[in-house]
């Protein structure tokens, strides 16, 4: 089946929900609250300086997203988009979903004349996740993140 790129709009919410939910169930074992995300799903889609969503389909049903949001680099004079919340389906992994995603957000952001490059965070021990990234043409950065995370930290009080 032929695997489609389009932008997600506000009827997307729920699937993007459940897609955000399966992630963190996956990945970190975290049952994320459902009200905030859906809050949280819905201001990108209100507000275009937040994110964009991209979802995959086949047969005009999703079976993967990906989110990019865009950072600023002083040293290279230009933005670097992230790709964020990247989820496929169990059932269509291995089809070339993320593939489809990764291929129209790079085809995307080297059309654009203000990217400098493509990023994204992967879980140091999602060794699939890695490989995957290896396998588009990723490489591991120099660079490792930090953070504090306020709404993590009031969750586990």
């Amino acid at each position: 089946m032929e695997i489609r790129v389009r932008s997600a709009h506000p009827r997307d919410i729920p699937d993007l929900v459940a897609f955000n939910r399966a992630l963190a169930r996956e990945t970190e074992a975290r049952d994320l609250d459902q009200e905030r995300l859906r809050k949280g799903v819905a201001a990108v889609l209100e507000d275009s300086s937040r994110g964009s969503y991209f979802l995959a389909v086949q047969d005009e049903k999703p079976v993967g997203v990906l989110m990019v949001t865009t950072e600023w680099s002083d040293w290279r004079n230009g933005l670097f988009w992230w790709i964020q919340s990247v989820y496929v389906k169990k059932e269509s992994r291995g089809q070339g979903v993320f593939r489809r995603l990764y291929d129209h957000v790079l085809e995307s952001a080297r059309s654009a004349r203000n990217v400098v490059g493509v990023r994204l965070h992967v879980d140091h021990e999602n060794r699939t996740a890695q490989k995957t990234y290896r396998a588009v043409g990723m490489a591991p950065a120099r660079y490792r993140m930090f953070e504090v995370d306020f709404v993590l930290a009031a969750a586990e009080r």
